[in-house]
């Protein structure tokens, strides 16, 4: 059987609040991805800056851009076209009275294949009075992950893209939680999938670390569809005035890359940067995922509960 290799990564960084700033260190780790070999190579989730969703403000709706004509968009589609590689780009768009979590996908001569919208959108404690109980039963303001407040949900439903490397999926963050999303990417034929994210402490609970969970969802959606799998996250601490007053998330990167039975094959720590690159053959593993049955296996007749919110057919 011929061989058919493609190399992936996945970046890894800490975000100042200055677009110029992130995008440029974006820039400089792509290419460092592409010196060592990377063809597709993931961005974490909204990386012109600070994850600002920890607040509910109106000025933050200011970050949103159209499409067409995105400054970071378009300075990517050069990048992707001078190295030759494959780059999904993660940005907070408008869409006329729209706002979504949105990534495009950048073949590798600069062509843009299309658009992807967040399709689950997370609502974190205290999402409408910032109020929240504590382990002790106080009230309390806290903040977290308030992203109802700024984004529609998707409605561009779960997509794969054809680039010039692989078929891949892509969805965002949240999405990454859900194994209907990964499913069915890959009924459509995904043959790695991606996950640009920000997640990291729970203002509520300092005590609540969900990197490991985090990690063995995603290590599950690869094993289950037999197919590798990349996750991009953030580090730093970011701090972001709220109208309770500042709120923090430290990001506990841990971005990864995991092989098609879900094992991890690459991983980065909670602190530094990071480049992480693993090569894969898609022609062996198309392979072992079509003997191993679950595709062979499954049975829609039988699935239909999955389509309702309570399990009632």
């Amino acid at each position: 059987m011929e061989s058919r290799q493609v190399s992936v990564s996945s970046l890894q960084f800490a975000c100042s609040d200055r677009a110029d700033e992130n995008v440029a260190t974006a820039e400089r780790l792509v290419r460092e991805a592409h010196s060592r070999g990377a063809n597709i190579i993931l961005i974490q989730e909204l990386f012109e800056g600070y994850y600002f969703c920890q607040a509910q403000r109106e000025d933050f709706l200011l970050r949103s851009k159209p499409r067409e004509g995105h400054p970071t968009i378009q300075r990517m589609k050069e990048l992707a076209k001078e190295l030759g590689v494959v780059i999904p780009v993660s940005f907070f768009e408008e869409a006329n009275n729209a706002h979504y979590n949105s990534i495009v996908i950048i073949d590798a001569d600069g062509t843009d294949l299309g658009l992807y919208r967040k399709s689950h959108i997370p609502d974190g404690p205290g999402m409408h009075e910032s109020i929240c109980f504590t382990k002790s039963f106080h009230l309390s303001p806290c903040a977290g992950y308030q992203e109802k407040f700024y984004f529609n949900p998707g409605d561009t439903g779960f997509k794969v893209f054809d680039t010039k490397f692989a078929r891949i999926g892509v969805a965002i963050c949240w999405d990454q939680w859900f194994p209907e999303a990964a499913r069915a990417m890959a009924l459509m034929g995904a043959e790695v999938l991606f996950y640009p994210t920000a997640i990291g402490s729970e203002p509520q609970d300092s005590g609540l670390d969900s990197r490991e969970h985090w990690q063995r969802v995603m290590q599950g959606h690869a094993g289950a569809n037999v197919i590798p799998l990349v996750a991009s996250n953030r580090i730093g601490v970011e701090v972001v005035e709220t109208e309770h007053g500042a709120s923090k998330i430290t990001f506990y990167g841990h971005s990864f890359i995991a092989g098609p039975t879900g094992e991890i094959v690459a991983e980065a720590d909670d602190k530094n940067e990071a480049v992480l690159v693993a090569k894969f053959d898609l022609n062996q593993i198309k392979l072992k995922r079509q003997s191993w049955g679950v595709f062979r296996d499954r049975r829609p007749d039988l699935y239909k509960v999955l389509l309702t919110l309570d399990g009632k057919v």
